[in-house]
Parts: structure tokens; C-alpha cells; sequence
């Protein structure tokens, strides 16, 4: 069993809630969206995050907007739309009954094998 593939698999599906959240409230560029989820030790590839930037919008979770930069090419800058709104309240609610759910059996295991 490759313990890598497991904890890819585990960031892999809560990437797309940990980018609706960076975008909650705020417009970002790709870059900004890469640095926060970074910093905050997501260790996550450009490679990655573009495939999933279009997926989210084309599903109408998000939009963007292009801007000029005074430091080189234009940015498209990414912000939720309605439906991205609602969607990320959803995902807040079910990330909450996960984790409580997860913290409950794993505090469980902890105890019983002391």
C-alpha cells in the first residue's frame, strides 16, 4: 500500500471545497489561489489547480474576469458565482459532519489502544 497515493487521494478531494473557500467573498488570480493554498501547507501543482479552476466553472460554480497587469500578460481573476455560493455552503455543512464524524471514530480508536 503506497501511504503517498492515499494522502494524494485525501488532498485530492478537498481541493475543489479549499478553492470555493479561498474564493468566498473575494475575487483571486490563479497565483493567489496557488499561494494560499500553499501556505497553508496544501501541497498542490499549477498542473492541478488549472484543470480544476475550468471544471468548476464550467460546472457554474465560478466566473472570472480578465485584468490587466502592470507586471506582464493580462490575469483572469476568479470569483463564486450564486450557485458557487450555495454549492460551498453545502460542502461547508457536509466538511463539518465529516470531520466531526472522523474525530469521533479516530478519538475512539486512540483511547481503546492506550
Amino acid at each position: 500500500m503506497n501511504i503517498e497515493n492515499t494522502k494524494a487521494q485525501m488532498r485530492k478531494g478537498i481541493l475543489e471545497f479549499c478553492i470555493l473557500s479561498v474564493l468566498n467573498g473575494k475575487e483571486a488570480y490563479t497565483s493567489e489561489i496557488l499561494d494560499t493554498l500553499k501556505n497553508a501547507k496544501l501541497l498542490v501543482v499549477e498542473g492541478t489547480v488549472y484543470p480544476l479552476l475550468t471544471r468548476l466553472k464550467n460546472d457554474g460554480l465560478l466566473s472570472y474576469r480578465w485584468e490587466e497587469s502592470t507586471s506582464g500578460p493580462p490575469r483572469k481573476y476568479y470569483g463564486l458565482t450564486d450557485e458557487g455560493k450555495n454549492f460551498l455552503k453545502e460542502l461547508n455543512t457536509t466538511w463539518t459532519e465529516l470531520s466531526d464524524a472522523v474525530n469521533i471514530i479516530t478519538s475512539q480508536n486512540k483511547h481503546s489502544h492506550e
